[in-house]
């Protein structure tokens, strides 16, 4: 059995939205360093080869609507592999920040004793203009609202309400299964023919989008065999080049 080590360390790394080559320099060093990478169902897993070959390399997924690793179970981990090994990398697709529960697992590794460092990561709505859209374009969209399809409690984001009447680009994570509830809401607000994109796999050599109008969310994810891992975006810069 191995002795607690002394000055443990969790590095909680964003792997970016697909694209192994779009992770950080820092992100590509502090994996280069790991001695053991917990790594989720979105990073790209030919980041893992980045590790040195006898870095230890745990799947702790969640599968989108299926099987899952509870997050007490990965607390746990950490804490195992951190006091056992010394240095734990938490490898999660996108930035860990945002709707991902990054800061969560730094919380609970700073109760435990553990050094915690973060490393932002290029967020998946950021590959949005891999299809040509704009988050932002000047005299169209001035600000950006990220919302999240689906909170803890399975419920549709209110948030979608304040967004939707503004002028900002909506730009709403984890969406896919709520797709009937985002249209209804935008034509309950009179805003089914906002133009609406969505996209899946970004930066992914299988990316595949397909545009329309919000109202239409359900039918062009059906028409395009459309699904989760994908990002909605509803907002007028969708159709800026056209």
């Amino acid at each position: 059995m191995q002795k607690n080590i002394q000055n443990p360390e969790l590095f909680v790394l964003g792997a970016g939205p697909g694209d192994p080559e779009l992770m950080t320099m820092k992100g590509y060093k502090v994996l280069q360093q790991a001695n053991v990478i917990l790594y989720d169902n979105l990073a790209n897993k030919e980041l893992l080869a980045i590790s040195r070959p006898d870095c230890e390399k745990v799947y702790v997924g969640k599968q989108p609507y299926g099987d899952y690793t509870p997050q007490e179970t990965i607390h746990e981990m950490i804490k195992h592999y951190a006091f056992t090994k010394g240095n734990v990398v938490r490898l999660k697709g996108g930035d860990p920040f945002i709707f991902g529960r990054g800061f969560e697992e730094i919380l609970y590794a700073r109760q435990q004793g553990i050094t915690t460092h973060y490393i932002p990561g290029v967020t998946s709505m950021q590959a949005s203009g891999l299809e040509d859209i704009p988050l932002t374009h000047r005299l169209v969209s001035e600000s950006v609202w990220m919302v999240t399809g689906t909170k803890k409690d399975g419920s549709l984001s209110a948030d979608l309400t304040c967004a939707m009447h503004s002028n900002a680009t909506v730009v709403i994570y984890m969406g896919m299964k709520k797709l009937a509830e985002i249209a209804l809401a935008y034509v309950k607000a009179g805003k089914g023919d906002t133009p609406a994109a969505i996209i899946q796999h970004a930066s992914l050599p299988n990316q595949k989008s397909a545009k329309g109008k919000a109202k239409d969310l359900v039918t062009i994810a059906a028409d395009h065999q459309l699904t989760y891992p994908a990002i909605i975006i509803i907002g007028d810069v969708v159709n800026v080049k056209n």
